[in-house]
């Protein structure tokens, strides 16, 4: 080199991004609950398989596998009353971190349950016992992954964020059901109901693993680390404070969920066995026409949840509950005339549900103040849940054999969306405010706010000291 020649250029390593915290939430919070998802879609998918393993050979087999599926939301309730409060004490990830682990643990472990043939009436009593632990679990699994993505999210973009939690619930879904499928067509029907349909459940233990690792990692929540320090003095909030102080919002969501989950779990749930057994389709066609229309969903769903932040949660809730009213028979009509039609009209009917679902964790969490916001979340939800959602398929499925009319499913969603238009006529628009607001507060006295305006002392706090106290 002379000394004329030009220096070379230090080199330095190319910078390595990192995710941000609100993405590292973002990933925590959905994979937990596409593992709370991919639960369900597999078990939904494999019912057929699962009664015929693990219950006594009967003609209500099927709805005896359902009714299991039934028992683990009804003890969804104790676990929002367990984990709830202790979340709102002890934060949010630590919480999530145990329940993401003993729900893909008790999804493992179905897989590993013994054949009727083997024991007996224990192998139907080990898979109720291993659903009521996943429903424990589960109680505190998805208030607490709305709460923890909703305060990580930038209030005028809570909708958006809070969507993908969603997109995991229907990834996950999607995956449960197209690897029971995908099983189905590889290894024949003879070979799924002797062992395949095991394989899926016992994919849900690493995810849980990583799903736990993850969770492990994250930090909590700024909104939950600065309202516990500010009520370091002050005890946690009690069961009965809470139903005395905050019955409005606990009521407004348990009303919304009725419309959210019956839904649900009709159109993803209980969609495969109405389709085999009540429309007559194949077993292949009957679980290919939801996974078609739940990717469909996916698309729209951060759309729906960005659209939210722009014109608020309302508009959203009544555009769905309004046109799942009206649209709800005409489409169960349409799934009735084959497999075209059905792909058809899940579709349809999936696009009039993503705006409720798009915007879950975006709506609930913001209706709590900070102190109480995971465990009022997770009681109002589960609880609603527990008795009309977990339910919903059993229900579907006994109306339809007390009646004889395959269309008893859309009559049950149409009333559950007119309990959740009750429910929205009193609730208020939380778009874009923060959550360290109480929406449901009552606004302040003008006494009050004159006071808080002038200060003390002065002629001004003489004259409102001297105010009548009516109302008091």
């Amino acid at each position: 080199m002379t000394p004329t020649d030009p220096m070379p250029a230090p080199t330095h390593p190319a910078p390595v991004l990192q995710p941000s915290p609100l993405q590292r939430a973002i990933g925590a919070s959905a994979l937990g609950n596409a593992v709370e998802w991919f639960d369900y879609g597999i078990y939904a998918y494999g019912v057929t398989y699962i009664s015929a393993a693990l219950f006594p050979d009967m003609e209500e087999a099927v709805l005896f596998a359902l009714a299991t599926f039934a028992i683990s939301f009804l003890v969804r309730p104790l676990g929002g009353l367990f984990w709830g409060p202790l979340g709102d004490r002890i934060g949010r990830k630590s919480v999530l971190a145990m329940t993401i682990l003993l729900m893909a643990g008790a999804t493992f472990a179905v897989g590993l349950i013994p054949s009727y043939d083997s024991i007996g009436l224990w192998a139907p009593a080990i898979l109720v016992l291993l659903r009521m632990i996943q429903g424990f679990s589960t109680g505190g699994e998805y208030g607490g992954a709305a709460t923890f993505m909703a305060e990580y999210a930038p209030d005028d973009r809570r909708g958006f964020y809070g969507s993908f939690l969603e997109f995991g619930t229907l990834a996950g879904f999607s995956f449960g059901a197209a690897l029971m499928l995908g099983y189905s067509l590889h290894l024949g029907e003879e070979a799924m109901r002797e062992w395949g349909w095991r394989i899926p459940f016992l994919v849900a233990g690493p995810i849980g693993l990583v799903g736990m690792y993850l969770r492990s990692k994250m930090e909590d929540t700024p909104v939950f680390l600065e309202a516990q320090r500010a009520a370091e003095d002050r005890p946690g909030p009690r069961l009965g404070r809470l139903v005395r102080d905050h019955w409005r919002p606990l009521i407004v969501v348990g009303g919304l969920v009725v419309a959210l989950n019956v839904v649900n779990y009709t159109l993803l749930s209980y969609m495969p066995t109405y389709l085999q057994r009540r429309i007559g389709l194949t077993h292949e066609q009957a679980l290919l026409v939801p996974i078609i229309g739940m990717v469909f969903m996916m698309f729209f769903v951060p759309f729906a949840g960005a659209l939210s932040d722009r014109i608020g949660r309302r508009p959203m809730w009544r555009f769905s509950l309004l046109g799942l009213l009206v649209g709800a028979v005409p489409l169960y009509m349409l799934i009735g005339t084959g497999f075209t039609g059905a792909v058809i009209g899940f579709m349809a009917l999936g696009l009039l549900y993503v705006p409720q679902l798009a915007t879950i964790s975006a709506t609930f969490p913001a209706l709590f103040p900070t102190a109480v916001r995971f465990a009022g979340f997770a009681i109002a939800y589960n609880i609603s849940t527990s008795i009309f959602g977990g339910t919903a398929p059993m229900v579907g499925s006994a109306l339809i054999s007390l009646t004889g009319n395959m269309l008893m499913p859309a009559f049950y969603m149409m009333a559950a969306c007119v309990v959740g238009l009750i429910a929205l006529h009193f609730m208020p628009e939380t778009a874009g405010k923060s959550l360290h607001e109480d929406p449901f507060a009552p606004p302040p006295r003008a006494a009050d706010a004159q006071l808080r305006a002038t200060g003390s002392g002065g002629t001004n706090v003489q004259t409102i000291s001297s105010a009548p106290t009516e109302g008091r």
